[in-house]
């Protein structure tokens, strides 16, 4: 009898211990995974500019200007756009900033902005692709003629030339982040938000984020 309660308590010792390693384990892993985990976004915005304002009237959607962040303070913006915040006929590859270049100088852009995520390897690779292009930027244009032949519902695509829903497609695509079969031909910023692994983190004013809190599952 003594020997059957020792063996008892044995056993009983040994599957709490490993209830304790495999709970241990468990959170090493989901550490790890977390670790492993990046995040990204689509900035859909609708600033106050002429152009903009035109491409309102002419397509009725509340945001026309597609963007690329790589940080949540959204300090790392990457899209086609006009080079100078005072000129809006020369354009081109540019590198945003809530805080700086047009963003800043048309103060009352509304935004609504996307999320996902990505593996860190991905994510370097994105950031690498930018950051080699933004040394390059010369060597790119922006697509004004694909932009113009788009209002007649027609595709006209160019090497190195975009505009910036183009360019946001192209990179989910380039990097497999979404399949070629979830856009069609012609591509606007108001059509992201039909993306499905994509979540709504924000939607207001521009410059008040991030001092309101992000909120999920905002409708739009």
């Amino acid at each position: 009898m003594a020997s059957f309660c020792f063996v008892h308590n044995f056993c009983k010792k040994c599957v709490e211990y490993s209830v304790i390693i495999v709970s241990a384990l468990g959170s090493e892993i989901c550490k790890k995974d977390s670790m492993n985990v990046k995040k990204i976004y689509i900035i859909l915005s609708q600033t106050d500019t002429v152009l903009a304002r035109t491409l309102k009237l002419v397509t009725g959607a509340e945001y026309n200007h597609a963007s690329i962040g790589l940080d949540e303070s959204m300090n790392e913006i990457y899209s086609f756009g006009r080079l100078h915040p005072k000129n809006p006929f020369v354009g081109g590859f540019v590198r945003e900033s809530k805080n700086g270049g047009t963003f800043k100088r048309f103060y009352k852009t509304r935004a609504v902005i996307l999320r996902t995520e990505i593996s860190d390897e991905d994510y370097r690779s994105i950031q690498g692709y930018f950051r080699s292009m933004y040394a390059h930027r010369r060597e790119y244009c922006y697509n004004y003629k694909g932009l113009f032949l788009a209002f007649f519902g027609k595709a006209y695509r160019n090497e190195r030339h975009f505009y910036c829903s183009e360019f946001v497609r192209h990179i989910l695509i380039k990097f497999q982040i979404e399949s070629s079969e979830s856009f069609h031909d012609i591509i606007k910023p108001i059509d992201f938000l039909a993306l499905k692994n994509w979540e709504i983190v924000y939607q207001g004013d521009f410059q008040s984020y991030p001092v309101r809190a992000p909120q999920k599952g905002l409708a739009l």
